[in-house]
């Protein structure tokens, strides 16, 4: 028995190579790391001219709690005329107004919505490097972002737009934005990192961690 053990354990563990190779890459894009948060949002139903007199109206409901000497007639009849067409619209305005914080939380989590079946698989991604940490002058910590200047001159994307990714040995190009492609395994797990900016600190929000196997220059066509 003792004789069968070598080989048993080199076909064994060639059997756990295999499977580990087989282990099928991912190639994704940034539409697919965005989720689905289904919900009634009775706002988008409403026309481009019932919107606007919506929000005259509130506008004119908030400022007359607030400054009641600031609201003139004029105004006032603006509103009133607002609210006839609403309601002759058939629009609830009382119900809209009340139910307009909900409908806000619920379309913040659509944007950020992520995707729980990317947990745990092997992924390569397309993006911009946005390095964070260094070590011996390689990246070892960076945010993956879907465009050059995504945190620094343009608005930060909805965190399912945020990678971030870890990388043990470092990657070379330090440079901020270097388009590359990456390749890991990807959690779905929210993160939130500092960014140091030239006008001060800001806190980004990731949706998704990678944990690299291997960073390269971007080419329109990489191989796995």
């Amino acid at each position: 028995m003792r004789r069968l053990i070598g080989p048993v354990l080199i076909m064994v563990l060639m059997g756990c190579t295999a499977a580990v190779s087989a282990i099928k890459v991912i190639e994704l894009q940034w539409e697919d790391l965005v989720g689905t948060f289904e919900f009634e949002d009775p706002f988008e139903k409403l026309t481009s001219e019932q919107v606007y007199d919506l929000g005259t109206y509130v506008q004119v409901v908030k400022l007359k709690e607030s400054d009641p000497s600031s609201v003139t007639e004029s105004m006032e009849n603006e509103k009133m005329e607002a609210e006839s067409r609403l309601e002759a619209g058939g629009v609830d305005v009382d119900y809209l107004i009340s139910i307009a914080s909900e409908i806000k939380q619920k379309r913040t989590k659509r944007a950020t919505a992520v995707v729980p079946e990317l947990d745990g698989q092997r992924v390569k991604l397309p993006g911009y490097l946005l390095p964070l940490e260094f070590d011996d002058k390689k990246v070892t910590e960076f945010l993956l972002v879907p465009w050059f200047g995504a945190c620094i001159h343009t608005p930060p994307p909805p965190p399912n737009q945020i990678v971030y990714v870890t990388m043990e040995e470092g990657y070379g190009n330090t440079e901020q934005f270097a388009p590359v492609w990456v390749w890991g395994s990807m959690q779905v797990k929210s993160v939130q990192k500092s960014l140091f900016l030239v006008d001060g600190e800001s806190g980004i929000d990731t949706g998704y961690t990678l944990d690299a196997e291997k960073v390269t220059p971007y080419t329109p066509a990489s191989d796995n």
